[in-house]
């Protein structure tokens, strides 16, 4: 245990090429391994429990895969190497199994097999669906049975964990961890006496999805690979109290001692905002309490939550969730979070007793999706650099074995951020496999009424009905930057569902009324807002060019694949709406969109929406836009709906002012953000971490680059530059067929511009309202 993160840090290499997807590994048509757990447990409290194999290899096997999934989630350990962590996230009706290669781990003679499964219960995720405790694995061939789980394997629950519940945390709860009733160190090596350990209990034969009978977990192989480990080390001690600590300590690895009968706090910074398992070593000190705490930020008002500057902690207060142990007295102690942590501070506070501890190390192992980054942009614009570096680092936080709203208190798939999440995806790293991941687990979300879940997976039930109109947007999305017509088209059924629940609500006009459940859209508020949700009891613009615009999109992709009398139904009502848009909202006083029909409220939201569902005459966008940016009276769009409100503006022909929109990000920076925060309200606000604000990471591609689709499946390329005082830029990004890029350079009053295409794609460039053919390669111009 003492060096496991360490070790799994120098396997993560190796861990990020298993499991990549399931049709890369092996499947096994029928399993005959069992559901076990502890005996006489009936696997619905809390508990951490531990379970051990040996087998005895004649010679080291070429190849030796299992599957193996767990209920809540499990860390399995081949001689003492942490080889895999999961199931994936879903619910009991597409419950993930990950394969593994244990291979490179396995030996001639003797191997100890060993998993650490917990279930915490009453206390578990949000995000965590549940049947009770259980543990499976499943070799792929008969000459890997040796392996099946059942009554053969030992089992001990760990007495030394219990919950330590906190304030609203979605995410997880904190733990609290007794070194004197918990299971001594060395359980994963094969030297280890188990005698005294009871036999495993079987519980169910397992159900693969497809089966006749799924009352328990219905199996389905993880499309997902293995998480990204990487050994991370907290750089910055910013405050002791009670003691002098070495002073490279923790960003290297330094003894410190702390006194019998002594209280030390220690304030740790990793100076940037991150998702880590926290490894803590230690020694002596009977009975000493240690905890520690995590926080993205300290407070300046911890009653009105004020943060102030992020990198400041002169005068502020530490608020965070926590971790507790308590030593046993033993030296080579070692403790690591079963979950992840979120932070940037991490307060440690120990109480010894009358015997000093000794603090041996004190590390974190970074943990999310392995993203990959293939992107480039190159400009001598160090601003937007910067700003590209958080937008990423939000992405990655907000991306594990789902897309997550926030990594610190939610860790929620909401449906509204993971559209923008995707697409940072498709843009930045070319990896849509998570997102078509989302996208299954929204389909599989969906109530008998039509409407999917807010977010999902989820123990609860939360329906924001105008996110289900997003995730029609998501598919559309799919369809124009990656393809996979066989994929949407299975998907088409759930579009008609959710557009069928939605005229239950629309007057014989078109235009909503009491759209049930969270209409939510941004967080703002004022006159007609509520909760982030603009009122429709009189009807609302927003809600009506939200549902035209999703009429729009599934007319396109039923057209396409699905069939032509829903296309044709759908344009039919997009014509409807259009037309009650125009005469219900617009308002010739103003010459813009208002936001009901009284016409005493306005907003950025309604107008973007406007013109981006074709509501707007070309001519008349410049103007229209210009107002959407001078208008204080507005409802101003925070950082997420600021998505929607600049392409809006680019539709309208002002791209090319798109950097002196990003006022939020810069303040976010002044603030010593480190990520992008979850409204606008950066002194206040609740989460420090929200993807939804990492739209700059598509746009800067999209819109100043121009890179975009112009057909399904990215088949042709449009290439449409908004480079505004920028005379030197370039760029690219990972296509389904290759790379795209660009490079542009004003040289003695021409514009000397590059463009690379992948083969089998075409395009257009678009300069100055002018039109150039793109071929398949390289591109040159001077104009």
């Amino acid at each position: 245990m003492r060096l496991f993160f360490i070790v799994l840090s120098v396997l993560t290499v190796f861990l990020n090429t298993q499991n990549t997807s399931a049709q890369n590994t092996p499947t096994r048509g029928e399993w005959n391994a069992k559901w076990i757990a502890a005996p006489n447990d009936e696997g619905r409290d809390y508990g951490v429990y531990y379970f051990r194999k040996n087998i005895e290899l004649a010679a080291k096997p070429a190849s030796f895969y299992i599957h193996v999934s767990a209920d809540n989630r499990y860390k399995l350990y081949i001689n003492s190497k942490l080889v895999s962590q999961g199931p994936a996230r879903g619910d009991l009706h597409y419950w993930n199994y990950e394969t593994i290669d244990l291979a490179p781990y396995l030996t001639a003679g003797k191997n100890i097999i060993a998993a650490q499964v917990w279930n915490e219960a009453q206390h578990r995720p949000e995000a965590q669906v549940s049947l009770r405790t259980g543990f499976i694995l499943q070799g792929n061939t008969s000459a890997e049975e040796i392996i099946n789980t059942g009554n053969s394997w030992k089992v001990l629950k760990d007495a030394g964990y219990g919950p330590i519940p906190g304030y609203f945390f979605a995410a997880s709860t904190g733990e609290m961890v007794d070194m004197n009733r918990s299971v001594v160190q060395g359980w994963t090596t094969s030297g280890f006496d188990d005698t005294a350990w009871p036999n495993a209990a079987n519980t169910f034969d397992p159900k693969l999805k497809g089966q006749w009978d799924g009352f328990v977990w219905m199996l389905v192989p993880s499309p997902l690979p293995q998480m990204e480990l990487k050994y991370e080390r907290i750089p910055k001690l910013r405050k002791a109290t009670g003691i002098k600590a070495p002073a490279t300590f923790p960003g290297t690895k330094a003894t410190l001692v702390i006194p019998a009968k002594t209280t030390v706090k220690l304030l740790l910074d990793q100076t940037y905002l991150t998702n880590a398992y926290v490894t803590l070593n230690f020694s002596k000190g009977k009975n000493a309490g240690i905890s520690l705490k995590y926080a993205e930020s300290m407070y300046a008002d911890p009653k009105s939550g004020r943060k102030g500057n992020r990198d400041v902690i002169e005068g502020k207060q530490f608020v965070g969730r926590k971790d507790s142990i308590i030593s046993n007295g033993n030296a080579g102690q070692s403790y690591t979070n079963l979950n992840f942590r979120t932070f940037r501070y991490v307060e440690l506070i120990v109480s010894t007793k009358s015997e000093p501890l000794v603090i041996d190390d004190l590390y974190g192992t970074f943990t999310g999706y392995p993203f990959k980054v293939n992107a480039v942009y190159n400009s001598a614009d160090a601003e937007a650099k910067k700003i590209l570096d958080i937008g990423w680092r939000t992405a990655r936080l907000n991306a594990f074995e789902t897309y997550t709203d926030c990594p610190y208190y939610e860790q929620l798939q909401y449906i509204g951020d993971t559209r923008i999440q995707a697409m940072v995806s498709y843009y930045y790293a070319g990896d849509d496999r998570l997102a078509r991941n989302a996208i299954n687990l929204m389909d599989h979300s969906r109530l008998a009424e039509g409407v999917t879940y807010s977010r999902y997976p989820t123990k609860g039930t939360q329906v924001i009905s105008t996110f289900s109109l997003w995730y029609i947007g998501m598919l559309h999305d799919y369809w124009m930057y990656r393809g996979d017509e066989a994929f949407l088209q299975d998907k088409l059924a759930g579009t008609r569902s959710i557009l069928n629940f939605f005229q239950k609500y629309q007057q014989p006009n078109g235009s909503l009324k009491n759209t049930p459940y969270w209409t939510f859209v941004d967080w703002v508020g004022g006159k007609n807002w509520n909760m982030g949700g603009p009122k429709d009891d009189h009807g609302s613009s927003i809600l009506d060019l939200q549902l035209l615009w999703a009429y729009q999109w599934a007319a396109q992709l039923e057209a396409k694949m699905g069939m032509q009398a829903y296309a044709d139904i759908y344009n039919k009502k997009a014509a409807q709406l259009q037309q009650t848009v125009r005469q219900r909202y617009w308002s010739t006083e103003k010459m813009m969109y208002a936001d009901s029909e009284e016409k005493n409220t306005f907003s950025q939201h309604a107008n973007s929406l406007a013109i981006l569902t074709g509501m707007v005459n070309e001519a008349d966008m410049p103007a229209l836009g210009k107002k959407m940016l001078t208008d204080s009276t507005l409802t101003q769009c925070t950082i997420y709906f600021k998505y929607y409100l600049h392409q809006a503006l680019v539709k309208a022909g002002l791209g090319n002012d798109y950097m002196n929109w990003l006022d939020i990000w810069r303040e976010n920076i002044r603030y010593g953000l480190t990520t992008w925060t979850e409204d606008s309200n950066v002194e206040h606000t609740r989460s420090d971490c929200h993807a939804w604000g990492s739209s700059p990471n598509i746009e800067f591609f999209r819109t100043i680059l121009g890179i975009d689709s112009d057909a399904p499946g990215f088949s042709k390329i449009r290439i449409e530059p908004h480079l505004g005082s920028l005379t030197k830029i370039s760029g690219e990004i990972l296509h389904p067929n290759g790379k795209v890029a660009a490079s542009y350079l004003l040289d003695k009053g021409k514009w000397k511009i590059k463009i690379s295409l992948p083969q089998n794609t075409s395009g257009k460039l678009v300069w100055k309202g002018n039109e150039h053919v793109l071929k398949a390669g390289d591109n040159s111009f001077s104009i």
